[in-house]
């Protein structure tokens, strides 16, 4: 706000936008919150309102959800939602796991704060800032409408007359719809520190030195995915290319030998090198794909959805604008990998699927199949590998195959994309 183009810039709409759709919404949480409760008050003598009593208590988990995506219009830092994942399936499970997070509690408190307080200040906010300078803008085109050229009444408190009053009165209009950018902007950022305050997740026991020690773990990350791309270019420039030209080599010798033992031994020299560079191109591939590199997560999650045995049915839509952190992209795209190559080795599938999105800040993927289940990140499956490098980037992994089937694989990692605020 303090550099002189704030004023040009997008910030006093984003602001504005913001406190409005804060007033909006805030009226929508009182209405909700106050027919819960007195339909769960009236009907509790029945016991039907004991249920709407009870789903009371999680009202904020919605509204908290709600407000975190709202929140993009200001932060530029999104915060994601950080509740347990339930321990089991069904929704008293999920309920009973709610109940039993601070965060649920702490959301509910934000929802009632919201409703109560939160929404009235904004609207005055937005109507001492914005609306009363916008009526003393307007003046000269009230006076020559409403007030047929003779009058016009100034925020019901005054009466203008003339025309250089009524000009003058939009000049200290404008004046101050100018001031007013300022306060709705210092307006809109108290009120998103409140909300981060409020719900954004909290972990009272990072100290600075586990924050060091997770950044170190990322910087080493970094250090060994810039180590596999550089010897993936090694291989591809160097050993890839002396095979290919060996392999020719080899070829037009076998060409141009005559028929007999010569030519035999050309033959397998030629095919033990043809062989040979399929598995270094291979082997160039697992290090690190080219096309990950060139065009991202989706084009290389499809590139190994084709290679696959088992046929897989992709649903990656990012929606993004940019790429995302490359080592976010590297282990995303080897989770899928090691899935896929799971499913081909031990599920016994027909069928596999590839599911993804980027929201709230967060990249959530899915690979499922309908295979015979049973599968376990224990006993060199490779996936307690995966889940370490998922974890060195604060994301999670889930496994789920009960005997019998399905089989799905869930990954969660929080990320942005690279240029979404350059």
């Amino acid at each position: 706000m303090a550099r002189p183009r704030y004023l040009v810039s997008s910030w006093p709409w984003r602001a504005v936008g913001y406190l409005v759709s804060g007033v909006l919404a805030g009226a929508l949480v009182l209405v909700g919150i106050v027919v819960l409760v007195a339909a769960g008050g009236v009907l509790a003598v029945v016991l039907v309102g004991v249920p709407l009593l009870g789903l009371t208590v999680l009202v904020g988990v919605p509204v908290a959800s709600m407000e975190r995506r709202r929140l993009g219009l200001i932060d530029r830092d999104p915060v994601a939602g950080a509740h347990d994942v339930p321990t089991g399936p069904g929704p008293w499970v999920w309920y009973t796991t709610r109940l039993r997070e601070q965060l649920t509690w702490r959301e509910l408190g934000y929802a009632v704060l919201f409703a109560g307080l939160l929404w009235p200040v904004e609207a005055l906010v937005a109507t001492v800032a914005l609306l009363f300078p916008g009526s003393m803008v307007a003046a000269p085109l009230l006076m020559a409408t409403v007030g047929d050229g003779q009058e016009v009444k100034v925020l019901k408190q005054w009466t203008v007359t003339t025309w250089p009053g009524a000009f003058g009165v939009a000049v200290l209009g404008v004046v101050l719809l100018t001031a007013g950018a300022y306060v709705l902007g210092v307006a809109a950022g108290a009120r998103t520190g409140l909300t981060r305050l409020l719900i954004a997740p909290r972990d009272v026991d990072l100290g600075a030195k586990v924050v060091e020690l997770t950044r170190s773990r990322v910087r080493l990350v970094d250090a060994f995915e810039a180590e596999r791309r550089r010897i993936e270019r090694d291989l591809h420039d160097g050993a890839q290319q002396r095979l290919v030209a060996l392999t020719m080599t080899l070829g037009l010798a076998r060409l141009d030998a005559p028929p007999g033992p010569l030519a035999d031994q050309l033959a397998r020299a030629h095919a033990e090198a043809g062989n040979a560079l399929a598995e270094l191109r291979e082997l160039v591939h697992g290090i690190h794909p080219k096309v990950l590199a060139d065009f991202g997560l989706e084009a290389a999650v499809g590139d190994a959805a084709d290679r696959s045995p088992v046929p897989v049915d992709v649903d990656l839509d990012l929606g993004l604008s940019g790429r995302l952190p490359r080592a976010v992209e590297t282990a995303a795209y080897f989770v899928v990998c090691e899935a896929l190559a799971n499913v081909a080795r031990h599920s016994g599938a027909s069928r596999a699927e590839v599911s993804g999105r980027h929201e709230d800040g967060r990249l959530h993927l899915r690979v499922s199949d309908d295979g015979c289940g049973g599968a376990s990140a224990d006993g060199g499956s490779g996936l307690t590998g995966l889940a370490d490098r998922v974890s060195v980037l604060d994301g999670r992994l889930s496994l789920s195959s009960p005997p019998g089937g399905p089989t799905l694989l869930s990954v969660e990692i929080p990320c942005r994309t690279a240029d979404r605020f350059a």
